[in-house]
């Protein structure tokens, strides 16, 4: 398998996937329709790295604005039988020390699953944003995939803080990350509804992962939560909105990928368009249309604003009781090659386990192929659980 879009050094030790912008290099988002653009300027995180002497080895495939499971569908990858994550691939291979991604629909962290590797979604507006393809701007979030948790936070420790040039940013200048706060004691639920939706084997890993945190003093307790469903379901409408309206730059006039025959301006958009994105990003684009149209936007957008709002209250009330929630990051320890054309659903249906976080703004982390979730700004909680765990070994 071809991980690289674009490989820069032999000697590079921190890979960053092909939505987030390194100076002078080409950046396609796994999109026909940015063929050709290269960035003017490189990220926040990038530039943070690089003043702390890491080297950027290349930029990694991703999938079309990182829409799909987990990049089985960028425009420039060579297809595989068996869907793995490029940076996740390049980082179990031990090929690079850790690899940056941004996780806007769970990609990274279902990648991460299966390719038995850490990945940490932060907690949002921790990192900035600053160079990033953007899609959904409210949910997405730059994170780190990494061999081990330490790893994670040797560089989260770089990388997050605030930033005047992302009006997202939060206001601290630097964030103090942990891997090893005592967690016995700590409490952590199993929510029963999303291990239901898993294969056999996810349930197994899942389980495992609990006793092996209850050999380390954490109390774990399976619990029932009924709204895993109706936040998968808000998500979708938000960011389909959202990246509906952000790919709408995307036109072929000023950058990026054109077509070659058209009579007029409104046929260049169109076929610009329907030549430069892929079946998935159109299906994304029509959804996010239909819930932002006259007719629809107080039924499916201004209602799903209200419930991200209720969701978001019945989380922080979960994480008074709970400090994170131990689930599956996808519903399987494998996915094979399928039809694009089943993809927009099939994308949704796995978004149960991971849109919550994007939802919320919540952290979230991978780490043995299982999904552990907290409260803002919690990940020393989580990483220093994940580490208890790898510290017992296999």
């Amino acid at each position: 398998m071809k991980y690289y879009a674009t490989k820069i050094n032999e000697k590079g030790n921190i890979a960053v996937d092909d939505t987030i912008l390194v100076k002078d290099l080409p950046c396609t988002a796994g999109s026909r329709i940015l063929e050709g653009f290269k960035s003017l300027f490189s990220a926040e995180a990038v530039t943070r790295l690089e003043d702390k002497g890491y080297t950027i080895s290349g930029k990694t495939h991703v999938g079309e604005f990182g829409l799909d499971l987990c990049g089985e569908f960028s425009h420039y990858s060579e297809k595989e039988e068996t869907i793995k994550g490029a940076a996740a691939e390049l980082v179990k291979n031990g090929e690079i020390k850790a690899a940056l991604g941004v996780d806007m629909n769970g990609a990274p962290r279902r990648a991460a699953a299966l390719s038995k590797v850490c990945f940490l979604k932060p907690t949002y507006g921790t990192v900035s944003r600053y160079g990033v393809v953007s899609t959904a701007a409210s949910g997405e979030q730059l994170g780190v995939y990494a061999n081990g948790v330490e790893t994670i936070k040797e560089i989260m420790e770089v990388i997050a803080g605030h930033d005047d040039k992302d009006g997202t940013s939060l206001k601290d200048a630097a964030y103090d990350y942990k891997c090893d706060a005592e967690v016995r004691g700590k409490k952590v639920c199993v929510v029963k509804e999303l291990l239901e939706k898993a294969d056999e084997n996810t349930k197994s890993a899942v389980l495992d992962y609990a006793k092996k945190l209850e050999t380390q003093g954490v109390i774990v307790e399976e619990i029932s939560l009924d709204f895993f469903d109706n936040a998968n379901t808000t998500w979708q409408i938000l960011y389909t909105a959202e990246t509906c309206n952000n790919v709408s730059r995307y036109d072929g006039v000023k950058f990026g990928f054109r077509a070659e025959e058209y009579r007029n301006i409104d046929e260049l958009y169109v076929n610009s368009r329907t030549q430069g994105f892929n079946f998935l990003t159109k299906a994304v684009i029509l959804y996010g249309s239909d819930v932002l149209s006259k007719n629809r936007y107080e039924d499916c957008y201004g209602k799903a604003l209200k419930v991200r709002r209720v969701i978001a209250e019945k989380m922080a009330e979960l994480y008074n009781t709970y400090d994170a929630v131990l689930t599956p990051a996808c519903s399987k320890t494998e996915f094979k090659e399928y039809s694009i054309n089943d993809a927009f659903t099939k994308v949704f249906s796995e978004g149960v386990f991971t849109s919550v976080a994007n939802l919320t703004g919540t952290p979230a982390l991978v780490s043995g192929g299982v999904q552990l979730m907290g409260n803002h700004f919690s990940e020393t909680t989580l990483l220093s659980l994940a580490y208890a765990v790898e510290r017992m070994g296999e």
